[in-house]
């Protein structure tokens, strides 16, 4: 099959500090990759070489004709008093990448009935960011990633600030979209991605390609990816930085 995208030999870096190095890695129809790594270890960095943010000083990145990417950047800190409606944010995703962007289409419409009916916010168009919780904001949001039709989609930590409630559905929402369309996945909770995704990325530098969902403290290890896996019986995964102890 052929790749929607594909990383060879890419070293990428900010003002001549290397922050990636040889990093090989391949995205093809309905894949869905979790990528994982510490902080500060290049996983927003790898993100941006593949939205063409940056540019890598050495290696190439080929993208198929027909690519077309979805992305959900982190979002930490969001004006609630900016007076802005569902709609607007959602249709602001296909502005971006329409000349046409003025007027909005009958197509567009539908589209975005379509979307808010699967996230749970039919018919709720007109309502104000200002009124939306945590979880229905990244909803939202998620939305603004698909209004385009994106045969790849991105997202970079998705949930960051909503309860664990909104986090199961929301994986559940990926897993419907992963019929469709490609996803990579940036989390630090391997314990919890590892039960959606099919392969798994370790970024630490460098990129070490696991072509299962099934990963282990040991594999991590042998990846230099310093973060562990923790269970406690029923207890969901955790993963915790790498620490000395004192």
């Amino acid at each position: 099959m052929k790749p929607l995208i594909e990383l060879r030999n890419i070293k990428a870096s900010y003002d001549r500090h290397p922050v990636l190095q040889d990093v090989n890695l391949s995205i093809a129809e309905r894949d869905f990759v979790g990528i994982i790594g510490p902080n500060g270890g290049g996983k927003t960095t790898l993100l941006k070489v593949m939205l063409d943010l940056l540019p890598p000083i050495a290696g190439t990145v080929t993208r198929s004709k027909e690519l077309r990417i979805g992305y959900l950047p982190q979002v930490n800190n969001i004006d609630k008093q900016f007076p802005i409606t569902i709609k607007d944010v959602i249709l602001s995703g296909r502005y971006a990448q329409s000349k046409w962007w003025h007027k909005t289409s009958r197509q567009q419409i539908n589209k975005l009935n379509e979307l808010l009916e699967f996230i749970g916010l039919k018919g709720q168009h007109n309502t104000p960011i200002g009124e939306l919780s945590g979880g229905q904001m990244q909803r939202v949001f998620l939305c603004r990633a698909l209004i385009s039709d994106p045969n790849l989609l991105i997202l970079d930590e998705p949930n960051t600030y909503v309860d664990k409630t909104f986090e199961a559905s929301l994986y559940n929402l990926l897993g419907e979209l992963n019929d469709k369309m490609a996803i990579v996945l940036v989390s630090h909770d391997v314990g919890t991605i590892s039960s959606v995704v099919k392969t798994i990325a370790c970024v630490n530098g460098g990129l070490h390609y696991h072509a299962s969902n099934k990963i282990t403290n040991e594999v991590l290890q042998s990846y230099n990816c310093p973060i562990e896996l923790v269970t406690h019986g029923q207890v969901p995964h955790r993963v915790l930085k790498h620490h000395d102890h004192e």
